[in-house]
C-alpha cells in the first residue's frame, strides 16, 4: 500500500504553517514540521492529538542555510521525499535607512524571507525533479504589490519573493513540479495581531489553510488569498506614484512586529 503523501512546512510552531500543517494532516497528509520552538510545536501535536506515525519535527533556524538544509536532508532521510514543500516562515520587523542598527534587520530579513526560502526548496528540487512531481510552495504577500513606509525590508523581501518563485517556476517548466506563489492578506497571527491600523478583510488562519490547500493541490502559479485582497492589490498596482505617495504620507516605522 503506497504511503500517504508528505508535506514539509517551515514556521510551523504558529499562524498560518500552524494552521497549514492542521489542514493538511486533515486531508490525510504526513507532516514534516519545522520550527526554531519545536517544544511548542510538540504541545500543538499533543493537545490535538496527532497520530505520531504521521508526523516527525525538525528544529532548525532558516535563516541560518546550513540548518534549513539539515532538516531537509534528515526529513528525505527520515521520512521520503514530499510530495509538497512550503517555506512559509518568515519576519516583519520595521525599518527607517537612517538608523544603522536597521541595516542589519534589514539583512536579517532577507536571510529569512528570502535567503532561507531558497535553502528550504534546495534539498528537493533534483529529487522532485527526478521522480516528476511535486509542489514547491512560496509564501509571499499582498505586501509585495507596493512599498509601504516603515516596511521596506519586508515589502522588498516580499516582493523577492514573488519574482524568486516566478523564476524557479520557469526553470522547472516542463519537469512535473510545480511552482506555487501564495500571496496572503491580513491572516489573524502573531505577526499582525500588534498592528495599529485597519486590516480589510481580515481572515482566519484556518480559513485561509483552507484555500492555499486547494490551491496547492490545483498547482496554480499565483494566488491571493482572500480574492478580495487580489482586487486591492491590483489597484494598488495601477495607483500612479504620486497618487500613492500622498496616500501613505507620514507613515514611518512606528514599532516593530514579531516572527512569523
Amino acid at each position: 500500500m503506497a504511503a500517504s503523501p508528505l508535506v514539509f512546512i517551515t514556521g510551523a510552531s504558529s499562524g498560518i504553517g500552524q494552521a497549514l500543517a492542521a489542514r493538511f494532516y486533515d486531508a490525510g497528509y504526513r507532516l514534516a514540521l519545522v520550527a526554531r520552538r519545536t517544544a511548542d510545536t510538540q504541545s500543538w501535536a499533543n493537545a490535538r492529538q496527532l497520530d505520531a506515525s504521521r508526523y516527525q519535527i525538525y528544529s532548525a533556524d532558516v535563516a541560518l542555510t546550513d540548518s534549513i538544509v539539515a532538516a531537509g536532508n534528515a526529513c528525505i532521510a527520515a521520512q521520503g521525499l514530499p510530495d509538497v514543500v512550503i517555506a512559509n516562515a518568515g519576519i516583519s520587523v520595521g525599518i527607517d535607512t537612517a538608523e544603522r542598527a536597521d541595516l542589519d534587520v534589514l539583512t536579517q530579513t532577507f536571510a529569512t524571507n528570502n535567503v532561507g526560502l531558497a535553502a528550504t526548496f534546495h534539498p528537493f528540487v533534483r529529487a522532485m525533479v527526478q521522480r516528476g512531481s511535486g509542489r514547491l510552495v512560496g509564501i509571499a504577500s499582498v505586501a509585495s504589490i507596493r512599498g509601504l513606509p516603515g516596511h521596506g525590508a519586508y515589502c522588498a523581501s516580499k516582493a523577492g519573493v514573488v519574482a524568486y518563485c516566478e523564476s524557479l517556476r520557469g526553470e522547472l517548466h516542463g519537469s512535473g513540479v510545480k511552482v506555487v506563489t501564495l500571496c496572503p492578506g491580513y491572516i489573524d497571527t502573531p505577526l499582525t495581531q500588534g498592528n495599529r491600523y485597519g486590516m480589510p478583510f481580515l481572515m482566519q488562519p484556518e480559513d485561509f489553510a483552507a484555500q492555499a490547500l486547494r490551491a496547492i493541490e490545483s498547482g496554480t502559479s499565483y494566488r491571493v488569498i482572500p480574492w478580495q485582497m487580489g482586487v486591492i492589490a491590483k489597484v494598488m498596482r495601477m495607483l500612479p506614484n504620486a497618487v500613492l505617495d500622498r496616500a501613505v504620507q507620514g507613515r514611518g516605522r512606528k514599532k516593530r512586529t514579531g516572527e512569523a
